[in-house]
């Protein structure tokens, strides 16, 4: 893609995502993530209603009266996009490709980030860590972000995500809300989503294309992983290899789902010919 288009499709994607951060998610956003960081401001004496769990009890036992400690929001707080750019992300049916719907959620989350005060890192992944750009706050970190997200070209086309999650628990100390937007294409994350989320808030993104779960009907067609390169004829007009297909599908969304349930993850799925907004609205107000 040629720089001038480049530009060009930055200042499309960032009048539309923008605007929906502006006047969609602002408030949304907001309400979502609050108070996912905390940090001690002062003791009071304890009040009728008061939560026992807030007791300070070095200050209860010196004063022989019941304090507890008083917390407010971080005035900040550190958002990481974690963006699959593996194979998988260039498939599309619909009038956009899943790595389009990526993109595009990826500038919302951002500049509703910027909006609330908050710093935004992104980590592109495929089988390994492509690039980390380090959180930061303002507007023209986000158009470089946003820059990336359009022209980054990967080294790898496979998945890792286990990787990347163990990457961004050893790379980011501080407590950070992280979006990881992808397919979820992969197999065995289970374990490291557990851990990173202990240490972080994560929320899973999954971006899908319906045709992805079903074969249609329309005889031998050559068919070649993304992410492999493998190619294979297949019937599709065999009735019991579409059947099967659609097994697979289904048993792989329920495997993907009971992960995100196992962890604590909150996640939504976003098709690629469905409105993102709903479902990140929706997202959104489950967490409020």
């Amino acid at each position: 893609m040629e720089t001038t288009d480049i530009l060009k499709r930055v200042r499309q994607i960032e009048i539309k995502t923008k605007g929906l951060s502006s006047n969609i998610f602002a408030g949304e956003y907001h309400s979502a993530f609050k108070g996912r960081g905390m940090m001690f401001s002062e003791v009071r004496e304890y009040q009728y209603g008061d939560d026992i769990r807030s007791i300070d009890w070095n200050v209860t036992a010196r004063f022989n009266t019941p304090y507890i400690k008083v917390f407010e929001e971080e005035r900040e707080m550190t958002v990481m996009l974690l963006i699959d750019v593996s194979g998988s992300r260039e498939f599309g049916t619909t009038w956009r490709f899943k790595k389009n719907i990526i993109t595009e959620i990826a500038a919302v989350l951002a500049f509703s980030a910027i909006q609330n005060n908050d710093k935004t890192g992104v980590i592109f992944f495929s089988d390994h860590v492509e690039k980390f750009i380090p959180p930061k706050k303002g507007k023209k970190h986000i158009l470089h972000i946003i820059r990336e997200l359009i022209s980054f070209q990967p080294k790898e086309r496979k998945t890792d995500i286990s990787g990347v999650l163990r990457y961004l628990t050893n790379a980011i100390k501080k407590r950070c809300t992280t979006f990881v937007i992808s397919d979820f294409m992969d197999e065995e994350f289970e374990k490291d989503l557990k851990i990173a989320n202990q240490k972080h808030d994560i929320v899973g993104l999954r971006v899908y294309d319906p045709r992805e779960t079903v074969m249609p009907d329309i005889g031998f067609v050559h068919f070649k992983d993304a992410e492999t390169g493998d190619t294979q004829w297949i019937n599709t007009s065999n009735r019991e290899v579409r059947r099967n297909y659609s097994k697979w599908w289904a048993q792989n969304e329920e495997k993907i789902n009971n992960s995100f349930t196992k962890c604590g993850i909150d996640s939504v799925s976003i098709r690629t010919d469905e409105d993102y907004v709903k479902a990140l609205i929706s997202l959104f107000k489950k967490r409020s």
